[in-house]
């Protein structure tokens, strides 16, 4: 009871001589103990849970919390590959410590016809990477960031994109559909929202497996005093060639297969409420054409560098790697 109480966190647990993890005894155990009569002195191990739920160290956010929620447990320990204990995950620690007052918006209408044929029964944002739907990381992500209302754009196969998340109970946010009758493109949607939000809108593309810093990136756009704010990533392309420099039909210079950095659009963006209310309604509208207006009147649009793991899972090869646990970026 006294280790309980130290820890903080309403659970103890029972180590061998070998620190391998070998039962839990959470406060309600002790409770359960104390009222059938067992006084304080007895033995642990009739009262301990040798059956306790687990992970590896090598669990990721959306997989711990679905196994917290589908077992309604608030701790769960984290142990190596010999069974000793590494660490512990909370409840309110997977959640986020702060619920933030952010909607979310996620594009998932798209029909992906570049993964053709995993797309023909199943929308894009269902395709599993690493046998995990990306929208359902997308959306256990956003949750894990604070945020607790989301809106799901959907189109193509949306019915079955509804039916997997409901009203989104199961992934510890409230759910909303923007059903779009016809493709309206990355921003279109954004139209269709049912009131303006109140604060700051997330916007993401449903085809992304990243680790995006959401927190920072809020955090970033109100600091700077943003209308806008796009999540961008390095890009280093290797051309495939030798290329020359010609001048007056002679050349100046060779350099042998040159590395070219740009910038790109990340797919991840924050948005002024205000802003939002400029999308136009009944038409396809992509959302960097939002951006482009903001620019050209001088408004502020920040660019936050993702420096977490990022992939568009646009193409089969992305797929490949995303499912093969590497970033984009491990290619550059």
């Amino acid at each position: 009871m006294r280790a309980i109480d130290a820890g903080g966190v309403g659970i103890a647990f029972a180590l061998d001589g070998e620190r391998r993890l070998v039962g839990t005894l959470s406060d309600g155990d002790v409770r359960r103990a104390l009222l059938r009569g067992v006084p304080p002195s007895g033995p642990l191990a009739p009262h301990m849970n040798p059956n306790y739920r687990s992970v590896g160290t090598g669990a990721g956010r959306a997989e711990v919390l679905d196994l917290m929620q589908a077992l309604q447990l608030d701790q769960i320990p984290v142990v190596d590959a010999d069974g000793r204990l590494a660490g512990l995950h909370l409840i309110h620690e997977i959640l986020g410590s702060v619920t933030r007052p952010n909607e979310a918006v996620v594009m998932a209408g798209g029909r992906g016809t570049r993964l053709s044929p995993l797309t023909e029964t199943v929308p894009k944002p269902l395709v599993r990477v690493a046998g995990r739907p990306i929208l359902e990381r997308i959306v256990l992500h956003l949750v894990g960031h604070g945020i607790r209302r989301v809106h799901l754009s959907v189109n193509y196969l949306g019915r079955l994109i509804e039916e997997h998340f409901g009203d989104g109970s199961r992934f510890g946010c409230r759910i909303e559909y923007l059903r779009e009758d016809r493709p309206l493109g990355t921003g279109g949607s954004l139209s269709l929202l049912p009131a303006l939000p109140g604060h700051p809108l997330v916007v993401m593309n449903g085809d992304l497996v990243t680790q995006v810093d959401l927190g920072a990136m809020l955090d970033y756009h109100g600091r700077e005093g943003c209308r806008a704010t796009v999540g961008v990533r390095p890009y280093l392309h290797t051309v495939p060639y030798g290329c020359l420099e010609i001048e007056g039909g002679r050349v100046k210079r060779l350099t042998e297969k040159p590395r070219l950095l740009q910038v790109v659009n990340a797919g991840v963006y924050v948005l002024e409420p205000d802003l939002v209310s400029q999308v136009p309604s009944g038409r396809e509208f992509p959302v960097t054409e939002l951006l482009e207006d903001a620019v050209s009147r001088g408004e502020t649009v920040g660019a936050f560098e993702i420096a977490e793991d990022w992939i568009d899972v646009g193409r089969r090869e992305d797929l490949r790697l995303a499912n093969e646990g590497k970033s984009r970026a491990d290619g550059l």
